[in-house]
């Protein structure tokens, strides 16, 4: 039987995500039993380590799904969230969450797609506008899934050092390719910039050049999405390095109208005529149209009344797009 202090470790291991260390002790009491005589309960530590190791290795397997904190240098450079956000939860565009939808079947679906020599999609570039949907659709990937969302710190990864970025970003993909997740590199024109802009540092190209052979080798299985606002300022050689390329787009009338009955579902309001609110807030984010639909909202709690009116939702979504266009 495992003694206290092996006990302890298993479980100190666990709580920590270090499945090296787990396994490594299992062993030592698998092989504790056997010199005890126990050969059939070695033997059954041994089929369930081996199982449990087999698993970690299958796409797919929610056994692979670290359960703690990147540690030592890694946690100043991935923040880590387990999203319940999922694909309904976003309102974008038909073609896009047609090409999302697929992107999740392909994943639950890996190990038919391999079997027949191919591989499932795993990067991802998302261009577009701020608050269109792009972070949104990541953390509904990772949320479908079952997978946590890795986020790139790229505050912490970006030195003025010679060589230090470069080696921070071997650092993330060394985690890509140990624990399965979907990472995400947000705000990528920081790092993917054509090398050929004038005002740009050395530190920034040699980073450039080294994710372009980091993304190039890597064939683990979690799932790569890098986000950008600015689309046109990336490296061309970029471009090739990704399975897909999704463009987000300011919502039209449609999807505005739907985007606000969803804000406001919750709460009871007064006769909306949405035409009109969709008129005010054509050329507005999602994010923003999101946020002036919760401040009309609070301003309706605070003042202790008992239905919204689509006077003050007209006027909060009229100064979000004052504020936005400044």
């Amino acid at each position: 039987m495992a003694s206290t202090d092996q006990i302890k470790a298993l479980l100190r291991s666990h709580v920590e995500g270090d499945d090296e260390r787990f396994f490594a002790v299992a062993m030592q009491v698998a092989a504790h039993e056997a010199r005890l005589g126990h050969g059939r309960a070695a033997q059954e530590l041994r089929a369930m380590i081996d199982a449990a190791k087999q698993n970690r290795k299958v796409p797919g397997s929610r056994n692979a799904v670290p359960i703690a904190q990147p540690r030592g240098e890694l946690s100043g450079l991935l923040s880590v969230s387990y999203p319940k956000a999922r694909l309904a939860d976003l309102i974008v565009d038909a073609p896009i969450q047609e090409r999302l939808t697929r992107l999740i079947k392909e994943h639950r679906h890996v190990s038919k797609i391999r079997s027949h020599g191919l591989s499932p999609r795993r990067k991802l570039l998302l261009v577009g506008p701020p608050g269109t949907g792009k972070t949104l659709s990541a953390s509904a990937i990772a949320g479908e899934l079952g997978l946590p969302l890795f986020v790139v710190r790229l505050d912490s990864l970006i030195t003025k050092f010679m060589g230090e970025t470069a080696a921070k970003l071997r650092l993330v993909f060394d985690s890509i390719a140990q624990m399965r997740g979907v990472y995400l590199f947000d705000e990528f024109d920081s790092i993917g910039a054509q090398r050929g802009i004038s005002n740009e540092v050395g530190e920034i190209r040699r980073v450039l050049n080294s994710f372009l052979q980091f993304i190039e080798q890597d064939e683990s299985d979690s799932l790569i999405l890098a986000a950008t606002n600015h689309p046109g300022i990336l490296d061309s050689a970029l471009f090739r390095r990704f399975d897909d390329i999704i463009e987000y787009k300011l919502p039209e009338r449609e999807f505005i109208i739907k985007a606000v009955k969803s804000k406001v579902a919750s709460v009871k309001k007064s006769k909306f005529d949405w035409d009109a609110l969709a008129d005010v807030a054509v050329g507005m984010s999602y994010a923003d149209i999101a946020r002036a639909c919760e401040e009309a909202i609070k301003g309706m709690i605070i003042d202790d009344r008992l239905e919204l009116t689509q006077c003050e939702l007209l006027d909060t979504l009229s100064q979000r797009k004052s504020i936005q266009s400044k």
